[in-house]
């Protein structure tokens, strides 16, 4: 009872955005010593400019949510995003698992350093399931804005191309991980890292297309 009641919660929250309702996402809280805080700029200038220049209704108030608790079901989007070590509980990976097989999205911004530690709790997740690479002419590289040849690289890490794993669940994409691209970074305020205007609006037009496919699927 307690889960289907969470994915209700789930479904209304989907459908009240479609209404033209304003929509709440949020960042997620993890534990295992990895900075979950970081870019704390980028969600609030990613939805001021999908709200600007992609017609969403998104709360601009970013909320705070950790990975076990049913407050997760009430965000069809959450971010996650940080340096370092990412560890899951039992009960978070269950409550994950739960939250993405029922209509959720996760999406994992690389700020370099969790890589390896993001791909171990993934596996728990769905240890049935690889991470696969997600071809360019996905939808999600097409709208509002174009990206033909997929990922946009917005900070050099180890001079690597960027690229879009993701998990799906039949046709729908359900965790979305950008390695080697740093979007979170694109979208912070313009004098924390000093991008030139051209590349911060990639990243944040990729944030845009990322919600856009959210909500539109």
């Amino acid at each position: 009872m307690k889960k289907k009641r969470l994915i209700f919660n789930l479904v209304i929250s989907i459908l009240l955005f479609n209404w033209g309702f304003s929509q709440d996402i949020a960042l997620l809280k993890y534990s295992g010593g990895g900075d979950w805080y970081a870019n704390p700029t980028s969600l609030p200038n990613l939805v001021a400019f999908c709200n600007q220049n992609a017609h969403t209704k998104i709360n601009p108030k970013i909320n705070t949510v950790t990975a076990e608790s049913s407050e997760l079901f009430s965000y069809p989007f959450v971010h996650m995003t940080g340096h370092g070590n990412v560890l899951f509980s039992p009960n978070e990976v269950e409550n994950l698992r739960n939250y993405l097989n029922s209509g959720g999205f996760l999406h994992i911004d690389d700020n370099y350093g969790i890589d390896e530690y993001i791909r171990r709790e993934i596996k728990k997740i769905f240890p049935n399931d690889d991470l696969v690479e997600i071809p360019v002419n996905h939808p999600i590289f097409k709208a509002p804005y174009k990206f033909p040849n997929g990922l946009p690289k917005i900070h050099e890490h180890d001079n690597k191309r960027p690229k879009a794993f993701g998990i799906f669940s039949g046709d729908r994409l359900v965790l979305l991980y950008t390695y080697e691209c740093d979007l979170g970074d694109g979208w912070e305020d313009t004098e924390v890292h000093n991008d030139p205007e051209s590349v911060r609006m990639k990243a944040l037009q990729m944030g845009a297309n990322i919600l856009y496919y959210i909500f539109s699927n």
